[in-house]
């Protein structure tokens, strides 16, 4: 491995340990990773977003199509970003599900 690239791993991983998003309760590796590629590493910039906004934009960014339990995420976590009430990503699945049958 290059010495530039193992800089950029490890910076990368301090990056991640010290993110204040990884405090939410639905905030792993992954979805920091998806929310850093939207351009998204503050709770308070989280909290001015759209799940359905994310979401789109993750799947055109990445150029291909993500589980939509990915929307389930991204509207916990921006309900925890504005109101402090954590909630378990599935809740939001019904309510996913309830918006498409309209």
């Amino acid at each position: 491995m290059k010495n530039k690239e193992y800089m950029a791993i490890n910076m990368n991983k301090k990056s991640k340990a010290k993110s204040e998003l990884r405090l939410l309760m639905n905030v792993g590796p992954a979805v920091q990773d998806d929310l850093n590629l939207l351009g998204i590493t503050t709770i308070s910039q989280l909290s001015q977003a759209h799940p359905d906004e994310l979401y789109a934009r993750l799947q055109k960014i990445t150029g291909c199509r993500h589980d939509p339990c990915v929307w389930d995420v991204f509207a916990a976590i921006i309900h925890e970003a504005n109101t402090g009430e954590k909630i378990p990503w599935w809740h939001w699945t019904k309510i996913r599900k309830a918006r498409s049958c309209k």
